[in-house]
């Protein structure tokens, strides 16, 4: 597929749940548009195989952060390295997140529960956090939240995932509002099943029910997902902030 070209020289980025998936696609795709990239996550070995596997495409300074990002002093100590190795933050990719088990909410594990809306709600909630002044005080950034479009529909036999997805997408809406007047913009997208690893562990009859739900009729492709994010997060998206951006194949409704 022939991508267009996008302006991100000079700028800053940091993915979460960089080392695969969504992430590790987004980060090629901003490396490949003139970007530094901070890739961060939680999964050692990935981490380390994504920053050999980036660096080595040769297109820009690749730097990697093991963080936690349901503990927020993981964050801040992963936005300390960031700021050690490339001086400042323009864009934030909150990718990173968990899917949780497939199960009616009335028997929905309890840890699991709390585990979905620790990583993919409060995680997201600490990076924004985290990064928001920095970005403030240079008066300029990007933000794109990867939330679901199992958040505008709710999947059954995932209400954790759904209901943090939704957290996730209000949450973009009120960021958005309280840092228009900086030039900061703060946008969603969500996102149909794609061939994830997290996704693909679910239970074979759930990916069935979500494919089928798709008009075109097929998995959204990793580079799909990056084209979109990493047009958010260019400076020509000067204007529109605080919205949702369908990434579902047809199937959202609104």
């Amino acid at each position: 597929m022939q991508t267009n070209t996008i302006d991100l020289n000079g700028r800053v980025a940091v993915v979460t749940g960089g080392a695969q998936g969504i992430g590790l696609t987004v980060g090629q795709r901003l490396l490949a548009s003139g970007a530094q990239l901070a890739v961060w996550d939680i999964d050692e070995e990935r981490l380390q195989q994504a920053k050999a596997e980036l660096s080595d495409a040769g297109k820009g300074a690749v730097h990697a952060e093991k963080v936690d990002i349901a503990d927020y002093g993981s964050v801040e100590r992963a936005l300390a390295g960031t700021l050690a190795a490339f001086g400042r933050v323009d864009i934030l990719i909150n990718n990173a997140a968990i899917v949780g088990p497939n199960a009616t909410l009335a028997d929905y594990p309890l840890e699991d529960w709390r585990q979905v809306i620790d990583v993919d709600v409060n995680g997201t909630f600490h990076c924004c956090r985290a990064v928001i002044p920095v970005m403030t005080a240079r008066n300029y950034g990007r933000i794109v939240n990867v939330a679901s479009v199992a958040g505008k529909e709710g999947n059954p036999n995932a209400a954790a995932y759904s209901a943090a997805k939704a957290a996730v997408i209000a949450m973009t809406k009120s960021l958005g509002k309280e840092v228009a007047a900086h030039d900061i913009a703060v946008n969603c997208v969500t996102p149909a099943v794609a061939r994830t690893p997290g996704a693909m562990r679910q239970a074979p009859e759930h990916i069935s029910y979500m494919l089928g739900k798709i008009p075109r009729g097929r998995f959204l492709e990793l580079n799909e997902a990056a084209a979109m994010i990493a047009w958010l997060v260019s400076e020509e998206n000067s204007f529109t902030t605080g919205a949702v951006f369908d990434l579902s194949g047809g199937r959202a409704t609104y």
